[in-house]
């Protein structure tokens, strides 16, 4: 219930701040001259019962029957059960039927006061038991969207005229064109993974939008794994004596490795995608259900929460990988012969608990990135659903990457200096003479030495690869989407 009735409240947000927009060409079929809303129910259906009768013989009924460029394609698509281009008869009653029952229970759930209206107030309490929030004004612009007789009210009949021709779909088109932690890909795997919908989910769409992903971070980390490097290499490195800039730091890379060596690192970084990306998702979703939550999308803090454990899961099973991507960037030519090499003279110099250093700073970071990732980029998706959603939810290419570019950027800004003492740590014991530190004192260390700026080492080239990595994560993505059959958007 709770699910049909997001469906519904949500198809109001764009319709609300377009009042009237949607009658167009959907209200002229075959010609005929477009009734009132009240009327054009009239001219579909029994005026008694609400339902279409087979034997009613009525002109109107034309209007059902025909290709589907000549009738509303939502409807066509709804109701059109034999996949032949074309609604019939017996189909459209079989789509009335089926929508008006939808219908029905989302009017009871709206109509908290069971007086046969709904009010302003009502809305605004069913939306905020779902976790939005809205304005009386705002509310009063979905009633007005509806109300016939200017009482700021609306009854049964209301609301089914003006719904019934208008198949259920912002919910489930904004999961499917707003996806995030899926697409963009910026060599943290911090965000809070994405929802799929039912369709997708029953279809198993799912992991062919996970594999997608993951082929599109690991090209995403090559093509930008010299900057990642510079940027572990300043984080480490770079100080007040030592001023490393971005073009010297690539000209002592080259110098003391070749070209190749600017991928130092990026081998373990693409291997460790796969099960990162997998442990995050099955995570998410047991703890989805942990809190009891059988809606298509969960509200944010849930999101939060959910998603913030599920990355604490994944970083904890997979964070010898991200010590190992450490130590790999910052070896000197012939220092390792390849990641097993690495791994066991860690093991054998420092023990397995040289594995998890750094740890403490980085379970720490996973609330603010992803706290801010999600909060901006719901942020910015909400504005642009609001003001510009009119008959679509989907954004096109260029809002998706810059939503994705911006919310990225805060949440790394936020962050950040957790990441850089999480580097710091993790390389002690490749820096000749560098004494254990905690976490604590390491944030001391350079606060005294160094200032705040110290903290934020390597954010130049870190927000360089910004860019690029979600462009070209977006591009790959797409492509792969089309290799693996996926026609959800």
């Amino acid at each position: 219930m709770l699910q049909m009735l997001w469906h519904f409240l949500s198809s109001f947000f764009p319709r609300a701040g377009c009042q009237g927009s949607r009658e167009g060409n959907d209200n002229e079929v075959r010609g005929t001259p477009a009734p009132a809303r009240g009327d054009q129910m009239s001219s579909f259906l029994g005026k008694h019962d609400g339902r279409a009768e087979a034997t009613e013989k009525r002109p109107t009924i034309l209007l059902v029957v025909g290709p589907a460029e000549q009738f509303p394609k939502k409807i066509v698509q709804a109701g059109d059960k034999d996949l032949d281009g074309q609604l019939d008869f017996e189909e459209f009653v079989h789509y009335l039927q089926d929508h008006e029952k939808k219908l029905r229970l989302v009017f009871k759930s709206l109509d908290k006061k069971n007086d046969g209206r709904i009010d302003s107030q009502e809305i605004m309490q069913s939306l905020r038991d779902l976790g939005v929030k809205i304005s009386e004004q705002q509310a009063e612009k979905i009633l007005k969207s509806m109300d016939k007789n200017g009482t700021m009210t609306i009854d049964w009949n209301e609301w089914r005229d003006y719904h019934l021709l208008h198949p259920v779909e912002n919910i489930p088109e904004i999961i499917l064109y707003w996806k995030h932690s899926t697409i963009f890909d910026v060599g943290e795997n911090l965000t809070v993974p994405d929802e799929f919908t039912v369709e997708e989910r029953q279809t198993g769409m799912w992991w062919r939008h996970l594999v997608a992903g993951g082929g599109a971070g690991a090209v995403s980390r090559t093509c930008t794994a010299p900057l990642d490097r510079l940027k572990v290499l300043m984080q480490v490195h770079a100080s007040r004596s030592n001023n490393m800039c971005i073009v010297g730091g690539f000209t002592q890379m080259i110098r003391e490795g070749g070209a190749k060596s600017l991928w130092r690192g990026n081998g373990i970084n693409v291997l460790k995608i796969a099960p990162e990306s997998a442990i995050k998702f099955m995570a998410y979703e047991q703890i989805k259900r942990l809190v009891g939550s059988d809606q298509e999308t969960l509200r944010i803090q849930e999101r939060l929460v959910a998603g913030s454990l599920a990355g604490a899961i994944a970083q904890s099973s997979i964070y010898p990988m991200e010590v190992l991507k450490t130590r790999m960037a910052l070896r000197k030519t012939g220092q390792y012969s390849g990641m097993l090499d690495c791994a066991r003279k860690i093991l054998a110099r420092e023990g397995m608990a040289a594995f998890y250093k750094g740890y403490v700073p980085n379970m720490l970071g996973i609330i603010p990135y992803a706290g801010i990732d999600l909060a901006v980029y719901e942020t910015l998706k909400n504005a642009w659903l609001q003001r510009y959603a009119v008959s679509s939810a989907d954004p096109g290419v260029f809002v998706l990457l810059a939503c994705g570019t911006i919310s990225s950027t805060c949440g790394q800004l936020a962050s950040y200096p957790l990441a850089l003492v999480r580097t710091r740590m993790q390389a002690q014991a490749s820096i000749e003479g560098a004494p254990e530190v905690t976490m604590s004192s390491l944030f001391k260390q350079i606060l005294r030495t160094e200032g705040a700026f110290g903290l934020y080492r390597g954010l130049a080239p870190n927000f360089m690869k910004v860019i690029p990595a979600v462009s070209i994560s977006y591009v790959v993505y797409e492509n792969l989407k089309i290799t693996l059959g996926v026609q959800s958007r």
